[in-house]
């Protein structure tokens, strides 16, 4: 089992200025290289303060500098917004920047209310056609002249300036459905999945439908990989509570994505209030009694024992999600602890 490190810079209210923010999460990457982490993932979102990440490629860069090992992963752009000549020249880039350590995940698309600010309001629902189009586009690209005639893009004899430094950056997939698993899988890609608030019954059936793709594909040479997304916070044994100001955080964190994804209300400067507890009263999902089993909270015993149970299943590595709503220093606590205790028993 690998690990990897899930992070944004999450800017909840005007406290910390983006700077700040930005040199917390530079330090958890440090932290995390040093512990034997094998990537950082930076995904992409628009407008919303409370996952700042416009551009996943701009920071992955940064990292590039700062670090000398840790593999650095678009986690994920979002396919409707990028035109397949600047996803596979950007990449290639950051591929070149890093000395070949750069890893491209890909997803369709979730908030409506960024197709509404960046797609002329096309319905997110329709973002999978992009997908399937984008990943084998910028693939061609990569590997020299391509001509491409599709129905989204179409552009004469183009490449990718510059080219990878590997021969093509591994991409990821974020699947949950059958369709998608067996297309991505079919293409070469691997896979990325996350349970988001269901328990480890979820990760078990979406192993299932991994496995499920890889029979439907059986010309494939090379097994491809999965990785099993989840918020993770370690806390001690002689805390016995411990667990409460994490879970309570997940929830802070659950009710503000639902503000942007199902909510009415207009942002303020970036900014959208979680929605209220009572709207959440026949969704025991939220509680943070039932977010305590469902994300990855515990002691470093408890933690471990779940994620050996994913091992045992086929997941190739297990990303640490650092977005909780948590203050940076309890993050940090949370991570070094996860490296001190957990990691090692993965070696």
């Amino acid at each position: 089992m690998r690990f990897s490190l899930f992070i944004h810079m999450e800017r909840w209210d005007d406290s910390l200025s983006h700077e700040e923010h930005w040199k917390n999460l530079v330090e958890l990457v440090q932290i995390a290289e040093a512990g034997g982490f094998g990537t950082v993932w930076i995904g992409e979102h628009h407008s919303m303060e409370y996952t700042s990440s416009p551009n996943p490629i701009a920071q992955l860069s940064y990292l590039a500098a700062v670090t000398s090992k840790i593999r650095l992963g678009a986690g994920t752009i979002i396919a409707p917004f990028w035109n397949p000549i600047r996803a596979a020249g950007e990449t290639a880039l950051l591929d070149a920047l890093s000395g070949g350590r750069a890893e491209v995940g890909v997803a369709r698309g979730a908030y409506q209310f960024e197709f509404n600010r960046l797609l002329d309001g096309a319905p997110a629902a329709e973002g999978g056609k992009y997908l399937r189009e984008l990943i084998p586009a910028m693939q061609k690209l990569w590997a020299g002249d391509y001509t491409h005639d599709g129905d989204i893009w179409k552009f004469p004899v183009s490449t990718s300036v510059p080219k990878p430094v590997q021969a093509a950056p591994p991409v990821w997939v974020a699947a949950r459905s059958p369709e998608t698993m067996e297309w991505a899988v079919g293409q070469g890609c691997n896979i990325q999945v996350t349970p988001l608030m269901k328990g480890d019954e979820e990760v078990e059936d979406l192993m299932n439908k991994f496995n499920a793709a890889l029979e439907a594909n059986p010309e494939i040479e090379k097994r491809p990989e999965v990785m099993v997304l989840k918020h993770t916070h370690v806390h001690s044994e002689d805390e016995p509570e411990g667990w409460k100001p994490a879970a309570e955080a997940i929830n802070k964190f659950y009710r503000t994505f639902s503000a942007w994804a199902f909510g009415k209300e207009d942002p303020v400067n970036g900014f959208l209030e979680p929605q209220p507890e009572e709207r959440f009263a026949e969704r025991p999902e939220f509680t943070p009694e039932s977010l305590h089993k469902t994300a990855m909270i515990g002691t470093p015993d408890e933690v471990s024992e779940r994620i050996a149970h994913y091992q045992d299943l086929g997941y190739d590595e297990y990303a640490f999600w650092a977005d909780n709503s948590m203050r940076h220093e309890e993050k940090k606590r949370s991570l070094e602890l996860f490296i001190k205790e957990v990691v090692p028993r993965f070696s």
